[in-house]
C-alpha cells in the first residue's frame, strides 16, 4: 500500500485560496446580517440567525480543508477520494449540528433557517464577487 505525502505545492494554491475568500466572505456577510437582525429584531432571532450561518459555515470551511489535501498526478486516485469523503463528512457534520441545534438550542425559526438558506446559497453569488486569478 502506498503512502502519500500531503503536498503543498502551487497547484493547490489557487483553489485552497478561493475556498478560503469565499469562506471569509460568508462570515462577513453573516456577521454584518446578524447585526442588522439584532438591531431590528433582538437578541434572540439574532442569535438564531448567527447560528443558522455558522451550521452552513463550519462544514463548508472543514470541506475546504478536505478538498485539497492532495494534489498531483500521482495522487490522482487520492484527490478523488478525498474530495468525495470531505462532501460525505460536510453533510454529516451539517446534519448533526443542524440536529444538535434543533433539539438543545432554543431558536427562532425564521431567522435561523433564513440564514441558514442564504449561507446554503452564497457559493453560487461569490464568484461574482470574488474574481477568481487565472
Amino acid at each position: 500500500m502506498k503512502t502519500y505525502k500531503i503536498m503543498r505545492n502551487e497547484l493547490t494554491k489557487p483553489g485552497k485560496k478561493y475556498a478560503y475568500q469565499q469562506a471569509a466572505l460568508i462570515t462577513v456577510i453573516t456577521f454584518i446580517l446578524t447585526l442588522i437582525t439584532y438591531f431590528i429584531w433582538g437578541f434572540e432571532s439574532a442569535k438564531s440567525a448567527a447560528l443558522g450561518g455558522i451550521i452552513g459555515i463550519l462544514p463548508n470551511v472543514f470541506f475546504a480543508y478536505k478538498a485539497f489535501k492532495y494534489v498531483g498526478a500521482r495522487a490522482s486516485k487520492k484527490v478523488v477520494e478525498s474530495f468525495f469523503s470531505g462532501v460525505k463528512q460536510k453533510m454529516a457534520l451539517m446534519a448533526l449540528l443542524l440536529g444538535l441545534t434543533i433539539k438543545f438550542v432554543v431558536i427562532s425559526p425564521l431567522p435561523f433557517f433564513s440564514m441558514f438558506c442564504l449561507v446554503m446559497a452564497m457559493p453560487i453569488i461569490t464568484p461574482f464577487i470574488i474574481k477568481q486569478q487565472r
